[in-house]
């Protein structure tokens, strides 16, 4: 007998290397690291954490960022270098981040934790675009509203916040929202 994931392959694939992982008190340390541009999600919620390796006292941490411009991969590289720093067991431990950029990143890591946590914060996830395609938006793209849930809503700019967003607004309780792009 043979288990069918219910997640996503790429986010089920994820789940099932953390769950191998040799280090599981380490991934559960960086749970308590979010991401400083959206702080209700973990770095393993936003799926750029990839990987977390111990050699005696010696950590590394793969990330991949959103985009390889992302802004906020300084302050996430110092975030992560300071968990490890207030450990609680009075370990020391020298952390080393390293970026990968291949394969890129892409939302399909996200967890569905973090796209709840997304639509909580009023940010609606890719995955709740409701007419249209989620790889292109126009103007007829109707997402879900993380506020009041309708469908009747309107893309303002195809650019919201982050360059990874883009802005919409309820056409029912008028309030205006970011999309996660699918990427």
């Amino acid at each position: 007998m043979s288990i069918i994931p219910t997640t996503p392959h790429a986010q089920y694939e994820r789940e099932k290397f953390r769950r191998n992982s040799h280090f599981p008190e380490l991934w559960l340390k960086l749970d308590e690291v979010k991401d400083p541009e959206i702080p209700v999600l973990s770095l393993w919620d936003m799926g750029i954490l990839k990987d977390i390796h111990k050699e005696s006292n010696n950590i590394t941490v793969t990330i991949t960022p959103t985009y390889s411009g992302c802004p906020a991969m300084d302050v996430i590289t110092e975030d992560i270098q300071k968990a490890f720093e207030l450990d609680n067991n009075n370990d020391i431990y020298k952390c080393v981040v390293k970026i990968e950029l291949s394969p890129a990143w892409t939302t399909d890591w996200m967890t569905e934790k973090g796209r709840n946590q997304l639509r909580g914060y009023g940010i609606a996830p890719p995955n709740d675009v409701v007419n249209g395609e989620l790889e292109e938006l126009t103007s007829d793209t109707q997402v879900l509203c993380p506020h009041c849930h309708s469908k009747n809503t309107h893309m303002v700019s195809e650019f919201g916040s982050t360059a990874c967003k883009a802005l919409f607004q309820c056409n029912d309780c008028s309030e205006p929202f970011d999309l996660f792009k699918h990427i």
